[in-house]
């Protein structure tokens, strides 16, 4: 009891602590723990697979700081996947925070495997318009909308770019996303124009996009941290998603025990509250009322204090 009375009182800032803790250790440790591959996520990794070196995959960034920590590393591994097959990548968003996140993943990609800008990649920055945008990519073509790259930098100037017109030349597009974009790329670029859709969303939004998975609308889903892991470990790279991953899991047992626990010193602290503070033994008696087996009506007289001999 007294281990109970302990975690009844004890302080909400050493909980605090311990979570940090047990956050942090993995992300130093960055063990590798097995991670089983979902058909969705396996069904992405294929699809771009299946791009044959030089094609291109188009990749548009639609999310901003606060799913970066979902999105950010799933971008990175998929980047990390086409480089390695020397597929060429051309970057857009249609979130304007999400262009410098996405800048700072194709930086860090393209270094690893001495990939060049303008060469084996580039990035044509944001325009708004969205569904209008979306259409008008297919129809009207790029040079109506990204005359210039995002550093204002003519795009026929780069080699791959001038051999790119409309959806026609885009082998895959892989859209990165913690909104609506994502429905829409589907509806407008899919279905108009055939384009290919590979489709990464924050965990929340996972369960919303299985239709057009199973409509055949879209070639594959990665879907929150656990769907950047699962990439990671077929590209055989483990990196933030893998890691955080095994993070998110030391602190779902940690949040576990202190719920049952919790639990527990709840029912007991109920339990002896029932009993009550000045609970008897068994051999003593509760006082009787003074009339108690009198007839009902009857009056009983008051006691007369004994004087004393």
């Amino acid at each position: 009891m007294r281990l109970l009375r302990w975690l009844a009182s004890l302080d909400r800032r050493i909980i605090y602590a311990l979570v940090l803790i047990v956050t942090i250790i993995p992300l130093i440790w960055k063990s590798s723990p097995p991670i089983e591959i979902s058909p969705e996520v396996q069904a992405a990794y294929n699809s771009i697979d299946k791009v044959p070196g030089g094609g291109i995959v188009m990749f548009s960034i639609d999310y901003d700081g606060a799913s970066e920590a979902e999105l950010g590393p799933m971008l990175l591994a998929m980047l990390r996947h086409c480089f390695s097959r020397n597929i060429r990548v051309i970057m857009t968003a249609q979130w304007p925070l999400g262009l410098p996140l996405g800048q700072l993943a194709l930086d860090s990609a393209a270094a690893e495997y001495h990939k060049v800008y303008g060469q084996d990649y580039v990035n044509l920055g944001y325009r708004p318009g969205q569904n209008a945008l979306m259409v008008g990519l297919g129809k009207s073509g790029f040079r109506e909308y990204f005359l210039r790259d995002y550093r204002g930098v003519m795009i026929d100037s780069f080699p791959f770019m001038r051999t790119v017109h409309n959806y026609g030349q885009i082998d895959r597009l892989v859209g990165l996303e913690a909104g609506s974009s994502g429905d829409l790329w589907v509806q407008y670029a899919g279905a108009q124009f055939g384009l290919r859709i590979i489709l990464g969303v924050a965990g929340v939004m996972a369960t919303s996009m299985y239709p057009y998975l199973d409509a055949k609308q879209i070639d594959g889903l990665v879907g929150g941290l656990r769907g950047a892991a699962e990439y990671e470990t077929l590209i055989k790279h483990p990196h933030r998603g893998v890691w955080g991953m095994n993070s998110q899991s030391y602190v779902h047992v940690l949040i576990v025990i202190l719920v049952i626990l919790g639990n527990l010193t709840f029912y007991f602290e109920r339990r002896a509250k029932k009993r009550g503070p000045g609970a008897r033994g068994q051999g003593s008696r509760e006082p009787q009322p003074r009339n108690a087996g009198a007839p009902e009506g009857a009056v009983v007289p008051k006691a007369q204090p004994q004087k004393p001999s």
